[in-house]
């Protein structure tokens, strides 16, 4: 795998695990919905979270779908490092 290919993916899932993680803070605070910054976050994650949801069992008002998000994406940033044998 090509050096360059393997740190920008990286870098994307990076990017990626910081949307779900900004995303798990705002549901902390009220935001308006209004806010473009909050409905980009939510358009860029929701694809992520949703089928996630859909699989675990509910628990509450607590919902883990980030969490087992962002392990996911960092299994796969695992995977791309090893497959880069960086």
């Amino acid at each position: 795998m090509n050096d360059t290919v393997a740190s920008l993916f990286t870098l994307f899932l990076w990017l990626l695990i910081l949307a779900v993680f900004l995303r798990s803070l705002l549901s902390w605070f009220p935001i308006s919905q209004e806010n473009e910054a909050a409905r980009l976050l939510y358009r860029i994650t929701e694809p992520l979270l949703e089928p996630v949801r859909r699989v675990l069992p509910r628990t509450g008002m607590i919902d883990f779908s980030g969490m087992v998000v962002i392990i996911l994406l960092y299994v796969m940033i695992e995977v791309v490092r090893r497959a880069a044998g960086q």
